[in-house]
């Protein structure tokens, strides 16, 4: 595939058994005007957070343009941030380029299917939209989505600096880098994996509370050789060779992880929760959520939600909803429409009276009012981060990627929250774990978890704070100003 056969691959072996930092590109000589590119992943939860990077780098340095490139369809979404951001709306333009879909192609309805068409395109719609935009204004760094890792070697060809952004926690990225020491130790055989998949990943430095069964597909099981995999191994392979990589975490909260990383890294610059960093206008409230919770009680309300792309299986949905109706406890689930008819005949009507079923609800403004005291999310790592800056306990139940990574941190490092029985949704399961969140005693126990760790969330952005200071960094890199 295109994407792949750019470039020669190298192991990451070699990188581990060297255990020496790879030379940093030249900086360029700068012009007047630093010129930044931006690649986005176009899909899922990516390039709001990149877009959110830039809002504070271009707030924060004026001078500086960016050029924003994604999908039209990824731009359409973000177009309505960048237009209501007067600070940014002078020095941030998006560009469209190629979703790689072919005229008149007909989706399969394959899982994935959408980024394996889009990756067909790249680097090249990458490669034109650069183009484009440097015969207006020369492009002085590079800052792309750690999963564009093929931008590296577009910013080595133009001399000029890579900041790559992972746009999740620390702990979910250093699998990707250590892929092939995890399958030299675990192995990769199909027969293998069940026997081990209770064994700590106690081999990697940080990730010791972790086990092999919470790593994401694609490192030891799963399709290895899928266009999604090979991509993931090769950008953990390629993430030494960039001038900084930028995290969407606090230092504080992964430490460990980051700290091992930063000695194979030239620089890992904790820069998050970029929500704070950069933080959204005000969510619309079509369905009434926010006016709905005022009328319960204080912690007394689960919040049902597992994000926009994938959802768990409809016998789960159903389950859920069995037991929804069965715990007693008043409730919203914000679910796609289509996901809708899954739900038990009967199930919306028999519970109106506490219960509000609805297919969009705004979540930060959700988790942060008082009534809601339980969570039950795929554990995405904005939804886990926004569950954290409002102390909601989770109830976890991971779908994909890193999302068992996370729960895993959620239930078993910082103890805010549990996972469900089995790791899948049952009647009495649901009500199992909403009687134990919401009662009064574990609840509280949870809550107070939080005190601590949002201390050291919002404490990252005071004056002096190492996301402050790190935002710092990557503006003096990103304007040519930092010293090499």
């Amino acid at each position: 595939m295109p994407f792949l056969q750019s470039y020669l691959p190298k192991p990451v072996s070699f990188f581990l058994s060297l255990r020496i930092r790879l030379p940093i590109p030249a900086p360029p000589k700068m012009l007047k005007t630093p010129h930044v590119a931006v690649f986005a992943f176009p899909f899922g939860s990516h390039a709001a957070p990149l877009l959110s990077l830039v809002r504070k780098l271009a707030g924060s340095a004026p001078g500086i343009h960016f050029s924003f490139f994604s999908t039209a369809e990824s731009n359409a979404s973000l177009a309505p941030i960048v237009a209501a951001d007067k600070t940014t709306l002078e020095n941030v333009r998006l560009y469209d380029i190629s979703d790689g879909v072919p005229e008149g192609y007909v989706f399969q309805g394959r899982p994935q299917e959408a980024i394996e068409v889009f990756l067909n395109a790249t680097p090249g719609n990458f490669r034109e939209g650069l183009e484009r935009v440097a015969k207006e204004k020369e492009i002085t760094c590079i800052l792309s989505d750690s999963f564009l890792w093929f931008a590296g070697f577009m910013a080595e060809e133009k001399g000029v600096p890579w900041v790559s952004l992972w746009t999740a926690g620390a702990c979910s990225l250093s699998p990707h880098f250590y892929t092939e020491h995890i399958r030299r130790t675990i192995g990769t055989a199909p027969d293998l994996i069940p026997a081990k998949q209770d064994e700590p990943l106690d081999f990697i430095p940080g990730l010791s509370q972790l086990r092999v069964r919470d790593l994401p597909e694609g490192i030891v099981f799963g399709k290895l050789d899928s266009p999604f995999s090979l991509l993931l191994h090769r950008m953990g392979e390629q993430a030494p060779r960039a001038t900084a990589v930028a995290f969407n975490t606090v230092d504080g909260l992964e430490r460990n992880v980051l700290d091992d990383l930063n000695t194979k890294f030239h620089k890992c610059l904790p820069v998050g929760p970029l929500a704070l960093a950069a933080p959204l206008p005000s969510e619309p409230d079509p369905h009434g959520c926010i006016a709905w919770l005022d009328r319960q009680n204080t912690a007394s309300t689960a919040y049902i939600s597992f994000g926009s792309i994938m959802s768990p299986p409809p016998a789960e949905l159903a389950a859920l909803a069995e037991g929804l109706e069965a715990s007693g406890a008043p409730f919203i689930l914000s679910m796609r429409e289509r996901m809708l008819t899954h739900l038990p005949i009967g199930f919306v009507e028999r519970t109106k009276e506490r219960g509000l079923v609805v297919t969009w609800a705004p979540q930060t403004r959700v988790l942060g009012h008082v009534a809601v005291g339980a969570f039950i999310t795929h554990c995405g790592w904005n939804s886990v981060i926004e569950s954290i800056m409002c102390g909601v306990p989770m109830i976890s139940r991971p779908i994909l990627g890193d999302q068992r990574l996370n729960a895993r941190m959620i239930s078993h490092v910082w103890e805010i929250g549990v996972g469900v029985e089995g790791g899948v949704l049952t009647k009495e399961g649901v009500v199992g774990v909403l009687d134990l969140v919401l009662s009064k005693e574990e609840g509280r126990k949870m809550r107070e978890k939080f005190g601590g760790i949002k201390e050291v969330v919002i404490s990252a952005f005071s004056k002096e704070g190492t996301s402050t200071k790190n935002i710092a960094t990557l503006v003096e890199i990103i304007s040519g100003n930092e010293k090499m």
